[in-house]
This record gives structure tokens, C-alpha cells and sequence, in this order.
């Protein structure tokens, strides 16, 4: 358990523009950043970073939180993990007690695997170095390729040992989970039911994530065995925390220089980004001989738009160009293509060249997509079939450019370049363009179908998260985005855009607490409205934001003494005198807190709440102080806090009118039950129109009457 203090340390020293760069490229925008959203497929940059308030959020899937929510959701991390995790990269200590035997049984599947892979890449490493067949074998293979000893470590490289059983044996020897040795493919039984180490006798190239956690391994077999094998290599299957169509080698070594060039190389293997590394091209990542994926591109797309395919000049390096390139168009990348020489790959073309020269051949030599399909695909062909084939294959790749102006440019040039009217490949590409829209609309129906056969199979429905790429407000580039977010019931002219809030209200009159109706269905808690926040969450919105601020002067209470009352204190007394809850059990929490500490030299019910060792707590007091309704100039300036009280105010009424609704609703829905039963009947009609008589009192307080 992290105590309180040093998580607030922990968040305090956190800078959400560090974290948050570390996995999405940012840029400024006004006095906040942007970019790409890493939880939805996001084209256009709707992920909005505010260094003042600490925290980010998506204005398209409405994704975000602050730096340890942001980590918890895009690296899959457990509240205690991304503590750590900050508090690591920021020199914090966190003093723990060594885990025991039962503490590591009881660790997650996830966390266990991360940790033996990490300990096995330590293990391939201490091989490389300090044993003799690590030296001899393994550092002699990695020397020959031309490595040196930074860029050895750089990558993490190491060996594995020739005997098959040494890496499983060590693993038990140090009290790893032999169980996760299997389950992230470093193992596998043999017929004995043994363990078996995957790589043994391999030099061992380790795969990170964006985060730098070690995801999978490959293997290189060395020596005399490489002659007539048809697999060199050996990958890391497929697990709970890899997936090889998700990841690219290199990504997390890549990631700064991808950011700073603005551009990205793809190769297809181990060496070739390393030797370029070497070389001095940092901006480099492969896909190792695998079909470019969706998630691929995407996982790129946060840190550039710009990706040059460099592969060999022979067929098999051309056919791997053509294949990913509508792919890289439909996902919005601008795509360039570079073939080396003859008898090149990356790996070979590095070591001949300073990185001044590789860049140099690149700014030469690289071509765009459609000068390099053109060139590919109707050099030498005269049969007018395949000429007409491979000239529909150029026109559907420019109909996967989601900018139509990018698309009209293109059109006009390979009119140009092909001779033909530029009418006629209009008409093709827009044809393939309506094609790809039915097969997309046809995809999109046979998933809500199934989506739907599968909600009908469950007792609870669950909550749909917004569809990505739906319309949704975008902070504007101005300063009000790091303002407070505004009080809901300031007057309606008092914001730049319409407010979903009720009628102002007239005065700081209220319906008196302890005046609501008793009885069956009284404190049952509050049913929430359709609105953007409910009722309850705007109560509790309230409190987070101005919960220890004195609303009440020289009160005298029953013993004769007098006191001081806060909003928190206030807000509990008033739903206290009416038995009335909250159905949301953390915001009844939140209110009992607020008061409890009310005492505390200080205390701040915001800063109290966003700090909160209980991650939901600090996640929705964030979620409910992060506003998208911005406030003109004109009113931040004129927001002063003795208004305080009579927003608290109206905002209890709101509770009260919206129980009143519900138990009318369930006075009715009780009618209709005892129609034969006079007196119960009659009991029920003289309980409606008292609440009738309280709702019309409390409706025209807030001005609907």
C-alpha cells in the first residue's frame, strides 16, 4: 500500500506533457497540446493535453484523467503499477516490502508476465557478456554484424544457452513463476513434460513496447546450423501482453527521433534498424517480415504522418513496398517509397554509409507512392489487359486518400502521367471510393448485428463508448480551456455556448430541509436525469470544487454554540434532515470526506479529491472538474464566491425536485396496483397532491413553473 503522501508526491511532481510524450507526439495549441488520440482511431487531433490542470482528455471518445489514469489506461497498468511507474522516472522511492511467497502467487497474469520477461532479457544479457558460449558464440555473431558495444545495449541484446533446460532451471532457482515461462512463449514441455527454453542457442534480439516493457524475443540460430535451415528465426508467440501484428521492433527506441524528424522509416528486420541506429537514422522501425496491420499503422500514426517503406531493390523487397501501401493511405499517412541498390538491404547500406549519406541517398532517391506503382506496375507492359489492371490498381490506392484535395492532385498528375483524360479516372476512382463505403457500411452492419446477438445473451447491459470519429465538441486554442470549468447555474448569457443547466435561480430562497414526505419509498437515493451530468453529479461537482469555502456565518446550534458552515458541511446536513443518498456509493463517500476533513488546516476539497490514494475517487473528482463548457471572458471576471450559497441552493432544490419526480412515478405506478382497494387508494391520491403541492412550490423557486 502507497501512502498518501507520497502518491500526492508522486502526482505533484508528474508532468502530464512529459508522460503523455512519451507515447503520442504533442504539439502546442495555445497554451495547451495536441494530438492524436492513442485510444480511438484518431485522424484529425482531438487529444487535448493541459499542463496547468495536470491532466488530458479526448474531446472525440472522451478519453483521459491525469498522469496515472492516462498510464493505468494506455499501458494496462494497475493503480499501484503506474504509481510506480511515475515514481520511478521521477526519483521518488516508494519503500516496499520484499513480496512473499503468497504475495507473488497472487500477482496478476499480466504483471507476472512482464516481470519474468524482463528478468529473462537481464539473464540473455548476463550470458551475452559473462559466459564463455555467450562470448565465444553469441558476442562473436553480433561483432561480425559490425555492432558495437552501445548499440548492444541499446537493444538489450543477448544469448541463450545451448543447453535447452539452463534458462528454466535458473528461472525456478530465483522463484519466478515457472507457469509464465509458457505462458509468454520463453518455454514450451517437451515429451517429458520438461520446460524447454524456446531459444536456446540463439543469439536473442528482445522486443519493447512503446513503454519499454519487454514484450516477446527473437532468436537468431548461429553457425554451421544457419546452412540449409528454412527458418533463422524464431518469434515469441503470440500471448496476453504481445501480439505480433500490434508491435514493431524498435518502436520504443525509435519513438523521440520519430517525434523530432517527423518521419519514420520502415524495414523489415532486427538488423536493419539497428545497423541504422548505428549508422546514426534513429527514426526506424520493422515490422519483421509480417503484413503491415491496422494497429501497426496506428501505433506509428501518434508520432507522424510521414513514413518512407525502405526495403531491397529486388522483388521480394518491391512486392513488400506495394503491399501495405493502401493501407498506409486509408489510415491518413503520407507515404514515400525507397528501393536501395541492387544487392542492398537497410543492414548492408547502413554499414557502407555515415548518416549524413544515408540521408542524403534518401532525399535523392525516395519517391512517391504513385511514381513508384506507375514505374512498378506499366514498365515494359504492352498487353492491354494487365495495362488496364495495373492502372485500376494506381487509381484505387489514390481512392484510399481520405484528403480530397490530396486525391484531386493526384488524379490530375497520373493523367498526366498515364495519357488518359482525367474525367475517366475520376469516374474510376470514385467508383472505388462508393464500393469501399458499401463494404464499409456492410461491415459496420454485420458488427452491430453481432453485437447485438450478444447483448441479448447478457442479464446487464453495459455502457456503449462513444463510436470514434463521431462529431463531438473541440476545446478552442485560447485560455479559457485552462480555466475552471464554469458553475452550472451562472446565467445562460454567461457562456459562449447554449448550457443544458435549469432556469437561474431568482433569490436564495429554498424549500426548507426535513420538509420532503416520509414513508414507503422515502431515502431510497436519487434516480439521475438525462442531462450531461446528472443531479448528483453536479452536487458532488460542487463539492470537489468548493467544498470547504464558508457559506454560513455565526450559526447557533442547539447547544448554544456557534459555528461556521461550508459547502460539504451544509450540503450533508440539508440531504441529511430529508434521509436522502446518493445511488452512486463514491459520491457518498466523497461528501462524508469533504465534511470529516472540513477541520484540516488547509484543506482543499479539489486538490484533496484529484490527489485521492482511491484511484476511482481521484478519477471522478478529475472527470467532474474537467468542464467542456467554456465560460466567455466576461463572466470569469465577474465569478465571485458569494454567489456560493445560492448556488448550493438551487442545486439542493434540483435534488429535491428530481425525488419528487421519482416518488410521484412510483405513487402513480402504486395506484395503478391497489385500483380495489378503496382506502389504500385514497391514502395514495391525498400523498400525491402533497408532493404535487411541494413540486409546483419547489418548481417555481426554479423558475419552470
Amino acid at each position: 500500500m502507497i501512502d498518501r503522501l507520497t502518491i500526492e508526491r508522486i502526482k505533484e511532481a508528474a508532468d502530464i506533457v512529459d508522460v503523455v510524450s512519451e507515447f503520442v507526439s504533442l504539439k502546442r495549441s495555445g497554451s495547451n497540446y495536441k494530438g492524436l488520440c492513442p485510444f480511438h482511431n484518431d485522424r484529425t487531433p482531438s487529444f487535448y493535453v493541459s499542463p496547468t490542470r495536470g491532466t488530458c482528455k479526448c474531446f472525440t471518445c472522451g478519453e483521459g484523467g491525469d498522469s496515472v489514469g492516462f498510464l493505468m489506461k494506455h499501458e494496462q497498468l494497475t493503480y499501484p503499477e503506474a504509481l510506480r511507474w511515475l515514481a520511478n522516472r521521477y526519483g521518488i522511492e516508494i519503500e516496499e516490502k520484499q513480496l512473499t511467497d503468497e504475495q507473488r502467487k497472487q500477482q496478476t497474469e499480466r504483471e507476472g508476465m512482464f516481470i519474468t520477461n524482463n528478468w529473462a532479457a537481464e539473464y540473455f544479457t548476463d550470458i551475452l557478456h559473462n559466459d564463455v558460449d555467450g562470448r565465444a558464440v553469441g558476442m562473436q555473431y553480433f561483432r561480425q554484424r559490425g555492432f558495437r558495444d552501445d548499440i548492444i545495449n541499446k537493444f538489450r541484446l543477448g544469448f541463450s544457452p545451448a543447453d535447452r533446460y539452463a534458462m528454466p532451471r535458473k528461472a525456478k532457482e530465483k522463484g519466478y513463476n515457472v507457469a509464465f515461462l509458457e505462458q509468454t512463449g520463453l518455454c514450451y514441455k517437451d515429451n517429458k513434460g520438461e520446460l524447454v527454453d524456446r531459444f536456446s542457442g540463439r543469439a536473442i534480439f528482445p522486443w519493447l513496447n512503446v513503454s519499454g516493457n519487454v514484450v516477446a524475443f527473437g532468436g537468431r540460430v548461429l553457425d554451421q546450423r544457419t546452412k540449409g535451415v528454412n527458418q533463422k528465426y524464431v518469434n515469441s508467440p503470440d500471448s496476453v501482453i504481445y501480439h505480433k501484428d500490434h508491435e514493431l521492433y524498435g518502436i520504443y527506441q525509435a519513438k523521440k527521433a520519430i517525434g523530432k524528424e517527423d518521419s519514420v522509416f520502415m524495414v523489415e528486420g532486427y538488423t536493419d534498424v539497428i545497423s541504422m541506429h548505428q549508422c546514426g537514422i534513429e527514426n526506424v522501425v520493422a515490422n519483421s517480415g509480417t503484413a503491415l496491420s491496422v494497429h501497426q499503422i496506428h501505433l506509428l500514426h501518434r508520432f507522424t504522418s510521414n513514413i518512407v517503406l525502405l526495403y531491397d531493390g529486388d522483388d521480394a523487397g518491391i512486392h513488400a513496398a506495394l503491399r501495405g501501401t493502401d493501407m498506409l493511405l486509408a489510415e491518413g499517412m503520407n507515404v514515400k517509397v525507397l528501393l536501395l541498390p541492387d544487392g542492398d538491404d537497410p543492414d548492408s547500406f547502413a554499414r557502407k554509409h555515415t548518416a549524413d549519406d544515408f540521408r542524403k541517398y534518401v532525399e535523392e532517391h525516395q519517391t512517391d507512392f504513385i511514381e513508384f506503382k506507375t514505374r512498378v506496375l506499366l514498365q515494359g507492359v504492352t498487353d492491354p489487359i494487365k495495362r488496364s489492371e495495373a492502372i485500376n490498381s494506381i487509381v484505387k490506392s489514390v481512392s484510399m486518400i481520405t484528403d480530397q484535395i490530396v486525391r484531386a492532385t493526384y488524379i490530375k498528375e497520373c493523367s498526366s502521367r498515364l495519357g488518359l483524360s482525367e474525367q475517366l479516372l475520376l469516374t474510376t476512382m470514385n467508383n472505388f471510393i462508393r464500393n469501399y463505403r458499401d463494404e464499409q457500411r456492410k461491415e459496420e452492419e454485420r458488427n452491430r448485428r453481432t453485437a447485438q446477438r450478444g447483448e441479448g445473451q447478457q442479464s446487464v447491459q453495459q455502457p456503449q463508448s462513444p463510436a470514434p470519429n463521431t462529431p463531438s465538441a473541440t476545446p478552442q486554442d485560447d485560455p479559457y480551456f485552462d480555466a475552471p470549468p464554469p458553475d452550472a447555474f451562472l446565467p445562460p448569457e454567461a457562456f459562449s455556448q447554449p448550457h443544458p443547466s435549469n432556469t437561474p435561480l431568482e433569490g436564495n430562497g429554498y424549500v426548507p430541509s426535513g420538509s420532503l414526505p416520509t414513508g414507503e419509498g422515502g431515502g431510497r437515493g436519487l434516480a439521475p436525469i438525462t442531462k450531461d451530468l446528472s443531479v448528483q453529479e453536479l452536487l458532488i461537482q460542487f463539492v470537489i470544487k468548493y467544498g470547504e469555502q464558508i457559506i454560513l456565518e455565526n450559526v447557533e446550534t442547539t447547544d448554544g454554540q456557534t459555528v461556521s458552515l461550508n459547502v460539504a458541511q451544509m450540503a450533508q446536513i440539508d440531504l441529511g434532515n430529508d434521509n436522502l443518498t446518493f445511488d452512486n456509493p463514491l459520491h457518498t463517500q466523497i461528501l462524508k470526506e469533504a465534511v470529516e476533513h472540513s477541520g484540516d488546516e488547509n484543506f482543499n476539497a479539489e486538490k484533496y479529491f484529484r490527489f485521492h490514494a482511491d484511484y476511482e475517487i481521484s478519477q471522478l473528482a478529475i472527470k467532474l472538474t474537467e468542464d467542456p463548457v467554456q465560460l466567455t471572458k466576461t463572466y470569469q471576471l465577474k465569478f465571485e464566491q458569494e454567489r456560493l450559497k445560492g448556488m448550493l441552493d438551487h442545486l439542493l432544490l434540483d435534488v429535491r425536485f428530481e425525488y419528487i419526480e421519482k416518488k410521484l412515478a412510483f405513487v402513480r405506478q402504486e395506484m395503478g396496483l391497489c385500483s380495489n382497494d378503496a382506502e389504500k387508494y385514497m391514502s395514495f391520491i391525498s400523498e400525491m397532491q402533497q408532493l404535487q403541492k411541494l413540486r409546483m412550490k419547489i418548481a417555481k423557486m426554479l423558475g419552470r413553473a
